[in-house]
């Protein structure tokens, strides 16, 4: 399995695309202008209680108040609000915990009222990014991510990543890190940190308590609101949570960004220093490695899958809906049922992928093909968790429901990855239409399930809109020549200056249509 992150930089925004063996499955983009990023912490002041949600308003200086549910207080509250009000007046002369006199910890079950009061001084942290009409959702429980280690201020206890699976290695982090945890903070040790030994354990601790040391030295001075600590870059975000032994490359079109990335893998893995190059093709670095051809065909309605089965994707307020169909599919397989499942884990697979693609969350519903075995029902679920197990979003699946129903609950802390794949009707000016690209994936899937039909014998004519046509024939290899490879036939196209933009007939030589 190769990996590789490609980093692509224009004058307002910086994207990122994470291949899998040369496939899209993550697509990041970090805008100057996103002020409230997830992991952002800000000394913020209670605007109001509200007893009726249990919880309270925060102005952290978004247009929206930010919602400050109970459950997110955390239960050091009482401790954190002690420690703010000291470092505020210069009162305290270290920002360790060591000899920090700690407060009881408040009531899991008690109100609102009873903890905080208007106009109260704050440390909160982003939790969820500003979506839609909502602002940010924010929690007083601090914690610092590191590449192997999250610290947790005022906390002292010690847990570890459930996806580490071996109960001795579990241990055996746990005790290493008992022995070099600083009082006061807790700490939750990452997956990544399996196998690691204590001295770069103790490295990542130390430098997240540099931060939280940095952190505190700014609340004195600092106004309401504002920003006291920024989550790392998107870049580096990115590298600290899924850089593994499998990546191959990281490309980086800027040369500012460049040294960015270069400085931290040397800190983070200096073996694997040589895999970040700069790219200065004559390309745009996104169409050098297919990724701006998978984003055109990938976020559309439908998301075509191989042999013809495609998913159809809709998006309402309340949830995700997920249908699949086979399509044209034709097998070997013996029966129906045999078919279904074929079709089933080839969509389960793609739906893991667009899940993260897009980054969708809440409620995701999908409509399976209907399977009558059990085993095969729990085959696909099995699958499905399979796939989704690399995907660092929370999420939850439920097995199929009696009618064949798949329902997932995943975490949404960012708005959705939503890219346009239409573009200016050039038949009809201020309308638009699917991109080219996406037009032509429709026409592929016609022809192959033509060529398999009665009618593969026959001489077959595109007829087209002439903007397509040249789209199809120009060029070395072009799409014709292409499917000449693949399906040993020769397709005559013939431009039709009548054709719609979108319209397309693939004819016999009497004229008769086919599709």
């Amino acid at each position: 399995m190769n990996r590789e992150l490609i980093v692509r930089s224009s004058s307002d925004a910086v994207d990122f695309a994470l291949l899998k063996d040369g496939k899209l499955i993550e697509l990041h983009k970090e805008e100057d202008n996103n002020s409230f990023s997830v992991g952002d912490i800000f000394l913020a002041k209670i605007r109001k209680p509200v007893t009726g949600l249990n919880a309270a308003f925060v102005n952290v200086g978004y247009e929206k108040d930010a919602f400050l549910h109970y459950h997110d207080l955390g239960p050091q509250l009482a401790s954190m609000l002690k420690f703010i009000k000291l470092a505020r007046t210069g009162k305290l002369r270290s920002f360790s915990l060591k000899d920090f006199p700690f407060e009881k910890d408040i009531d899991k079950n008690g109100s609102i009222n009873d903890v905080v009061k208007a106009n109260q001084s704050l440390l909160v942290q982003i939790v969820k990014e500003p979506i839609s009409t909502k602002g940010p959702r924010i929690s007083s429980e601090l914690s610092l991510a590191g590449r192997y280690l999250v610290m947790v201020p005022f906390s002292d206890r010690v847990s570890v990543s459930q996806k580490i699976g071996s109960r001795e290695e579990k241990d055996r982090l746990k005790r290493l890190i008992l022995s070099i945890k600083p009082k006061g903070f807790g700490v939750i040790i990452r997956t990544v940190a399996e196998g690691k030994k204590v001295a770069e354990l103790d490295k990542d601790l130390q430098n997240l308590q540099h931060k939280w040391t940095a952190l505190c030295k700014t609340l004195n001075k600092a106004e309401h609101p504002s920003k006291v600590l920024v989550e790392v870059n998107r870049a580096s975000s990115i590298l600290r949570d899924v850089f593994n032994d499998s990546f191959t490359g990281i490309h980086v079109d800027n040369d500012r960004l460049y040294d960015n990335i270069k400085e931290y893998v040397q800190e983070i893995a200096p073996e694997k220093e040589s895999i970040v190059k700069l790219y200065n093709g004559p390309a745009p670095i996104f169409e050098k490695f297919g990724i701006e051809r998978q984003i055109k065909t990938s976020f559309g309605r439908t998301a075509s899958m191989s042999k013809g089965a495609y998913l159809v994707i809709e998006h309402t307020e309340a949830l995700h809906v997920i249908d699949v169909n086979s399509g044209n599919r034709s097998n070997k397989a013996n029966n129906q049922e045999d078919t279904a499942l074929e079709v089933n884990m080839l969509a389960a697979t793609e739906i893991a992928r667009q899940l993260r693609l897009r980054d969708m969350g809440g409620i995701i519903v999908i409509d399976f093909i209907d399977m009558t075995k059990g085993d095969h029902r729990r085959k696909l679920y099995d699958h499905l968790r399979n796939e989704m197990k690399d995907d660092r979003a929370k999420h939850k699946i439920l097995p199929p429901s009696k009618f064949g129903l798949v329902q997932i609950t995943r975490q949404r802390v960012r708005p959705e990855m939503n890219i346009k794949t239409s573009e200016e009707n050039p038949n009809a000016p201020g309308q638009e239409v699917e991109a080219p690209i996406v037009l032509i994936d429709k026409i592929n899937f016609d022809l192959e399930r033509i060529l398999k039909g009665p009618n593969k014998n026959k001489s077959i004519t595109l007829n087209i809109h002439p903007f397509i046509a040249a789209y199809l024939t120009k060029g070395f290899p072009s799409i014709r020549s292409k499917w000449y490879l693949e399906h040993k036939k020769w397709i005559k196209v013939q431009p039709r200056d009548a054709y719609t933009y979108l319209e397309y007939n693939f004819k016999d030589k009497d004229g008769n249509t086919l599709n």
